[in-house]
């Protein structure tokens, strides 16, 4: 199993941190270093800036949101990330939520999952460096009855297939990842309970003559070191409380649905019910232990290898940890700590 960094959102004020964590993930061996996007910094820039800071870490959009990019225009940025890195993109993808798609990118949040397989078909096509033509429910290419021509992408990625990740919660979300995918990105996974999300990976790689074999399931996991559970967990109740609470509409919350999936129905309700209410504190207090936990890593040394092994053994291939704390320290300690609990459990 292979270890993973997520650097979150830039512009939280822990920018020049972030570049200080992602060179220390480069110096340990971390596979992969991962910046998100929602309303705020777009991950694109911020990758750019990690490559040129950076030696042989990969670095991957987690994610990339669907509804911002013409799925050319992503083909291009792509192609262009793999190029400066020398190799070393990973492009991460996902639809977003209601509100930001429609809110945000005045992009109507309708068939996600049929909009999301055809913006991949396009994808792959460009990338491929054939002309692209295309004529689907979202898109067609080129327009009809016009000037447009059929055209190919001018630059030559380092690699001939850069590798295509799908983030997704809900079930036959996991299952179009499964098929279309090259690897998925998780979020709130609890090994003991994976089998359900792996089950359906499975499906979906059935569906294109596929195995799971070099396929990439990576979770993003927080990680808390320290010796206190109850100190450690509380660290991460404010980033449980936000996606559970406030991401999604009442009616439309993905993350919410994965936790009253793994069995914390009525918390879940209480959770968003407090968050919408303006109560952020009490949202953040009633996020239950025992869901930190299963979702994270806590604890000593010994404690997270111990862990680790319970991640390796639902399938988990990279494990991307997203260390807590607001001091280079604390997030640097916790890179360590991975690394040291990875050998200790024999995983690396």
């Amino acid at each position: 199993m292979r270890l993973g960094i997520n650097l979150g959102y830039w512009g939280l004020g822990l920018d020049a941190d972030n570049i200080a964590v992602a060179q220390e993930a480069d110096r340990l061996g971390y596979s992969v270093c991962w910046a998100a996007e929602a309303y705020g910094s777009d991950a694109a820039t911020v990758l750019s800036y990690v490559a040129a800071k950076t030696e042989r870490i990969d670095v991957g959009s987690a994610i990339f949101q669907i509804p911002a990019r013409t799925p050319a225009m992503t083909a291009m940025t792509a192609a262009t990330l793999d190029t400066l890195s020398g190799g070393r993109f990973r492009l991460g993808l996902g639809v977003s939520g209601p509100q930001v798609s429609e809110g945000w990118y005045g992009v109507k949040f309708d068939k996600p999952l049929a909009r999301t397989r055809e913006y991949v078909e396009i994808i792959r096509k460009a990338m491929s460096r054939e002309r692209l033509t295309h004529e689907g429910a979202n898109w067609t290419l080129p327009l009809p009855g016009g000037p447009g021509k059929a055209l190919k992408l001018t630059v030559h990625p380092v690699r001939e297939r850069i590798p295509l990740y799908l983030a997704a919660i809900g079930p036959k979300n996991v299952e179009l990842a499964g098929e279309i995918a090259d690897g998925w990105l998780g979020l709130f996974f609890a090994p003991e309970q994976a089998a359900a999300s792996v089950d359906r990976l499975r499906a979906g790689r059935a569906k294109a003559g596929l195995t799971l074999d070099g396929f990439d399931l990576c979770p993003t996991v927080p990680i808390s070191v320290g010796t206190d559970l109850a100190a450690a967990a509380d660290t991460q109740r404010t980033y449980a409380s936000l996606y559970i609470g406030g991401m999604g509409s009442k009616e439309q919350n993905f993350y919410k649905q994965q936790a009253q999936r793994l069995g914390y129905e009525q918390e879940a309700e209480e959770i968003q019910q407090r968050y919408l209410a303006g109560d952020k504190q009490g949202a953040a207090a009633a996020v239950p232990q025992g869901f930190i936990d299963s979702t994270s890593l806590l604890g000593t040394k010994e404690r997270i290898a111990d862990r680790m092994q319970a991640y390796a053994a639902a399938g988990v291939t990279t494990l991307t940890l997203s260390p807590a704390g607001w001091t280079l320290e604390e997030r640097v300690t916790a890179l360590r700590t991975g690394v040291e609990a990875l050998e200790l459990a024999g995983l690396a």
